[in-house]
């Protein structure tokens, strides 16, 4: 079975509304005419029973005049057979009508709606039909007074019964023949009308719709920019469209990005592998020749190959410690331990642990803080660990007898870090990827796999800051700020 789309489900409910109303409007419409017509010959006829009434006598003390009656009713019957003339005591009671035998169905008729019409209500006023078990019509009534007294009253239907079938017969046919055409016309036009504004209407929607089931989010090109809604823009298709525009295109953007991420990680476990396969075949190289020619080598050789080894194994314990390192980063295993601290006392402490490696060199470490800088809040801990793998970058791509020089400086709402060597700096093409793979840092990778500066990125993004490569005349300057403990109390 075939279900209906919206477009058809919103036609087929507007059908049965367009035919339920029309249905009602000719249902009202047929009893708005007919009181009107009521209304019409009963005003006409107001004054019928009154002027019969007074013409004739038609009843005296000793009660009513048969022949009087029959002779009125006779004349009545002949100038007007659509009326039908009663005789009415003052209960209502019939006393005389000229019905045909079995056609008279009540011998009494309520009073009521003659007081109104004889009170001057609002017309029209029905009253019960003799000729009916139930049924009312229009009427004329005037008291009959005999001798100044109410005997009576003279009660005339004015749609007599002839006249009611003679009415019903010639409107049967072209009644129904009328309200079926007007239907047809009313309904089909109204339909009509409400199709196409059902189509107008939901033309966004079906847009929306299709763009939707085209979604592709592998798709080779990128999504366009969703076109801006206007000031006060209260259309909610347009509405819906907008959203959905958006939330294709961050969809898309993020999975650009889960892919980027994705290659970035094969990169990251190719280049570790490569990095981790020398030392290891290094130290397994070593360990072998100690194992087979044990007592050949010399105790000099000896003890050679086995400051190598341990320096290879060395080099792969800080390679894993590393990528541990990262990977807690990265899942978000670490929690600060914010602290306030004095960060040109922590930089003294880091610097004096590379004195001895910058000796060796030539190299010179320089610090330069102004007096009085304000104190940090931070983790202490990582914040040396940022320290260290900066100063370590600098150190080893700095040339002999060059020059690796940090800056401290406040800002008004946090200290800034600056380190900078003197060596060849990061090829331009290679700065916008620098903190995103080791794979891109070429030259500059280092014992750790490059793993370096994506440990201090993710530390420093933990703080809430971020760190950058600025452009420098020589060499490269990586810059990056704390917050102030003051800014973080005020």
């Amino acid at each position: 079975m075939i279900k209906p789309n919206l477009w058809q489900k919103l036609a087929l409910v507007m059908s049965a509304l367009m035919l339920t109303c029309c249905m009602a409007l000719l249902a009202l419409q047929m009893r708005t005419n007919t009181r009107h017509e009521q209304e019409v010959v009963q005003r006409l006829s107001l004054g019928l029973a009154e002027h019969i009434a007074q013409r004739s006598e038609l009843m005296d003390t000793s009660g009513m005049r048969d022949a009087a009656v029959r002779a009125l009713f006779g004349q009545l019957m002949a100038v007007n057979p659509s009326v039908e003339v009663y005789l009415l005591d003052d209960q209502g009671r019939i006393l005389g009508h000229d019905a045909p035998s079995g056609h008279l169905m009540r011998s009494q008729v309520d009073v009521a709606p003659l007081r109104r019409l004889l009170s001057g209500a609002a017309l029209p006023i029905l009253g019960d039909d003799p000729r009916s078990t139930d049924g009312r019509k229009v009427f004329s009534v005037a008291p009959l007074v005999v001798q100044g007294r109410q005997a009576g009253y003279v009660y005339v239907v004015l749609v007599g019964e002839h006249r009611q079938m003679l009415a019903d017969d010639l409107a049967a046919g072209s009644q129904w023949h009328t309200t079926l055409w007007s239907v047809l016309l009313i309904g089909g036009l109204g339909l009509l009308a409400g199709l196409v504004a059902f189509y107008w209407v939901t033309r966004p929607l079906r847009q929306v719709t299709r763009r939707i089931q085209a979604f592709d989010i592998d798709a080779p090109t990128p999504l366009p920019a969703p076109v801006p809604l206007r000031a006060g823009e209260r259309d909610e298709l347009k509405i819906l469209e907008h959203a959905h525009a958006q939330m294709a295109q961050r969809l898309g953007e993020q999975w650009q990005q889960l892919r980027q991420q994705d290659l970035q990680r094969r990169e990251l476990v190719a280049n570790i592998s490569h990095d981790l396969r020398t030392p290891l075949s290094s130290l397994h190289g070593y360990l072998e020749t100690l194992a087979l020619k044990e007592a050949t080598l010399s105790p000099q050789e000896r003890r050679r190959y086995l400051g190598i080894a341990l320096a290879q194994s060395a080099k792969v314990g800080r390679l894993a410690r590393a990528l541990f390192e990262l990977a807690r980063l990265e899942h978000g295993e670490v929690r600060l331990e914010w602290e306030v601290f004095a960060l040109p006392e922590l930089l003294q402490d880091v610097l004096q642990k590379f004195e001895l490696a910058a000796q060796a060199r030539g190299q010179r470490l320089h610090a330069d803080f102004p007096p009085g800088l304000p104190l940090v809040r931070a983790d202490l801990g990582l914040v040396e660990r940022v320290l260290t793998n900066l100063l370590d970058n600098a150190l080893r791509h700095a040339p002999d007898g060059g020059r690796v020089q940090v800056q401290l400086s406040a800002l008004p709402d946090s200290v800034q870090v600056a380190v900078q060597d003197d060596g060849p700096g990061v090829p331009t093409a290679l700065r916008g990827q620098l903190f995103q793979a080791p794979a891109a840092l070429g030259a500059r990778r280092g014992e750790n796999g490059g793993l370096g500066l994506l440990i201090v990125q993710r530390i420093v993004q933990l703080h809430g800051r971020r760190i950058e490569l600025r452009d420098s005349e020589q060499g490269a300057l990586f810059v990056f700020a704390l917050p102030r403990a003051d800014a973080e109390t005020n």
